[in-house]
């Protein structure tokens, strides 16, 4: 019996540790699905005859956050009958993206209340597969995309696809130090976070002070964001000097509600009162080795994002930071036919609705070259 799509994306969250909170219902998935997860001669069989044996395919998507579930529900509707491979625990993120890191998302429209993020990408999963999407919990990692059809492929099965959009992301880099996890350990989503746009709104850090990890333009972006809800923003930096532009440097600088704590590292994070979420940091100056309390509601890292483009293997061209370059305008890679969405692309706005957006246009692109291969096709015959 076919299980329902939603129960089983998330039983797969919940054994990767997504679902804080539900430790009963992650005992019983998790025994569910170790006991059906082990490998067989028969299970190997089958992986090597879906490899040998590839399936076709318009558009082949690769990712599962807001831009691939966007980019299917739109090529789905217009009945490409599209691919997409959702991952399993690539780069460490669960299917669904970074936003099944988060909790509440309160700027994504549609949702007055906020909707958590889990809630968010299980919507935007039933809605791919509602007009026809076919997903596989496939990590992909390997491509060949030096002639048409492309090809895709997975540990257990290949797929040839006469376009391919690639939506993979990109994953903000975080620091590891006791307290930086997830909880009940640390405090990750309970205080610390690596979107300031994202999260900074909270009621958890409105008029309280933050700090922001970092000394590039992100760190003092986010910073300055933070000054409209904080009662002061620190900014701690392991050197005497910023690598930040000259404008973004002297603006974070000029804030009153700034103050930079030079050559400063944070060795721990601990919790404060008793729900569970941020109190403080213990930071360290690497020229005194002195420690010291650092009492803050909130710390955000700002020192980059790593976009998931190594599986292209050079074969897209990246820009010096790893990310697609795309034509202007347009969601066109270096190779005609394959297409990309979202963060992977994206350095700069790095938002759920943005990558949505995108998203959009990169099946509409995609739609646009299948008609026109389909006609010069037509004009051979």
């Amino acid at each position: 019996m076919t299980r329902n799509p939603c129960s089983r994306f998330k039983a797969l969250l919940v054994k990767a540790g997504t679902f804080v909170g539900l430790a009963g219902t992650a005992a019983a998935a998790a025994l569910s699905l170790s006991t059906s997860a082990a490998p067989s001669a028969a299970a190997a069989a089958a992986a090597a005859a879906s490899i040998d044996s590839p399936l076709r395919t318009k558009v082949c998507i690769i990712g599962s956050g807001p831009a691939g579930h966007t980019a299917a529900i739109y090529a789905a509707r217009a009945e490409l009958k599209p691919i997409l491979f959702e991952g399993w625990m690539a780069n460490g993120i669960a299917p669904g993206g970074q936003l099944t890191t988060t909790t509440e998302v309160e700027n994504f429209p549609g949702f007055p209340e906020g909707i958590h993020g889990i809630a968010l990408m299980d919507r935007c999963r039933k809605q791919s597969l509602r007009f026809g999407t076919q997903i596989f919990t496939e990590t992909v990692n390997k491509v060949d995309f030096s002639s048409s059809p492309f090809e895709v492929f997975t540990d257990s099965r290949s797929v040839l696809a006469d376009s391919v959009i690639v939506a993979t992301g990109a994953i903000a880099k975080r620091l590891n130090f006791p307290g930086s996890g997830s909880p009940p350990e640390g405090f990750w989503n309970k205080g610390i976070s690596a979107c300031a746009v994202c999260d900074g709104a909270a009621p958890l850090f409105r008029n309280k002070p933050l700090a922001v990890i970092g000394g590039g333009d992100s760190a003092m972006e986010e910073s300055t964001f933070l000054t409209k809800y904080a009662s002061k923003v620190y900014i701690i930096h392991r050197r005497d000097a910023f690598r930040a532009s000259k404008i973004m440097k002297a603006r974070a600088l000029a804030n009153p509600k700034i103050e930079v704590l030079w050559n400063t590292v944070v060795e721990e994070a601990y919790g404060g009162g008793d729900r569970g979420t941020l109190g403080g940091l213990k930071i360290k100056n690497v020229v005194t080795n002195e420690v010291s309390d650092l009492k803050v509601s909130g710390l955000f890292f700002a020192i980059g994002h790593e976009p998931a483009t190594k599986f292209l293997d050079g074969q897209l061209e990246l820009d010096s930071g790893g990310y697609i370059v795309t034509k202007p305008d347009s969601t066109h890679t270096s190779v005609r036919g394959v297409f990309a969405a979202g963060d992977v692309h994206d350095k700069k706005y790095r938002q759920a609705i943005t990558a949505a957006g995108v998203g959009c246009k990169a099946a509409l692109d995609a739609e646009h070259y299948l008609q026109e291969i389909g006609d010069q096709q037509d004009k051979r015959d």
